[in-house]
């Protein structure tokens, strides 16, 4: 009999221990984290992801969970050169390890390749999909060609203008200076 895991409550131990895999399709706005995140409200986004588990051998000789994790979605972000959306992929393709708790987690961190997690009967699979979604989005997403030419001063005619009515401070010293100057004759 196959055994079925559910990706909101994942019983790791069982999962690696099986070998097994899961793969789901999520529609993005079941993201809400990342949805807080894009350009545009989105509808028809859709999150491609799947996981699959297996055991290796630790140092020990023991068992060790481990999981490989694959995601790719298409979201909109917003461009920072024009400032309009620009759909961005964001793809993940990880490997994790399982470990006992957050202290060997802590002390195993700088010398491992892999990333690591605490290893649970509950895991959140759904969390940690959202979790790298959001770690893939690009510090400065922008399109290869924007759609409409970009504005790259940092005025318009009406600053130039305003600007310009101003007196200008320095002037009005020189004026103050040379009205002591006459006085004192």
């Amino acid at each position: 009999m196959k055994r079925e895991f559910a990706p909101e409550r994942l019983n790791v131990p069982a999962f690696t221990a099986a070998a097994a895999t899961l793969d789901g399709d999520d529609p993005a706005p079941g993201f809400a984290r990342l949805v807080a995140e894009l350009a545009t409200p989105i509808t028809d986004a859709v999150v491609h992801w799947e996981a699959n588990g297996e055991e290796r051998p630790g140092a020990d000789g023991k068992a060790v969970p481990w999981m490989h994790l694959d995601v790719e979605t298409t979201v909109p972000l917003v461009c920072q050169r024009c400032l309009s959306p620009v759909d961005t992929t964001l793809s993940v393709d990880r490997w994790f390890r399982f470990v006992a708790d957050e202290a060997t987690a802590e002390a195993e961190d700088e010398e491992s390749d892999e990333d690591l997690l605490v290893v649970s009967r509950d895991f959140d699979l759904r969390g940690l999909i959202e979790d790298e979604l959001l770690m893939e989005i690009p510090v400065m997403p922008v399109h290869d060609v924007c759609p409409a030419p970009v504005r790259l001063s940092s005025s318009d005619d009406d600053f130039q203008a305003a600007e310009e009515a101003k007196p200008n401070p320095f002037a009005a010293l020189g004026a103050l200076r040379s009205r002591k100057s006459e006085e004192g004759k």
